[in-house]
């Protein structure tokens, strides 16, 4: 019997580097659940939570297109409660993947961390 997934990868089913992640976590044997944001929307306590960990401006993607169309006022004066709620209301904000389990998160891809992080 397979034991469930201890990982989560969070992110939007189309970006690409999602895609480069859960392909490297395929071909790596590494197994995971996903939760695709677009569809299943993520809450404020999560983000919350992951800001204490990396900073709400580790996980703010301001050079994604949704973030840099805002009016200018909604991106001033940012902190992380501005941020969080940005994020909950347009989740694309958020950068890609985050990706959660018993040794931390991990935010953005990158082979090397993943495969210090997860091997």
């Amino acid at each position: 019997m397979n034991a469930a997934p201890s990982l989560t990868l969070y992110g939007i089913k189309n970006c690409d580097t999602v895609k480069k992640a859960r392909a490297w976590l395929d071909a790596n044997g590494v197994g995971y659940a996903f939760h695709d944001y677009k569809s299943a929307g993520i809450e404020a306590e999560r983000l919350r939570g992951w800001a204490e960990e990396v900073g709400w401006e580790r996980l703010l993607n301001r050079s994604g297109t949704t973030f840099r169309k805002l009016p200018d006022a909604q991106k001033q004066d940012l902190d992380q409660v501005k941020a969080i709620a940005l994020m909950v209301a347009q989740p694309s904000m958020i950068r890609r993947p985050v990706v959660e389990g018993a040794g931390g998160l991990l935010v953005g891809f990158d082979a090397d961390r993943y495969r210090g992080a997860l091997l």
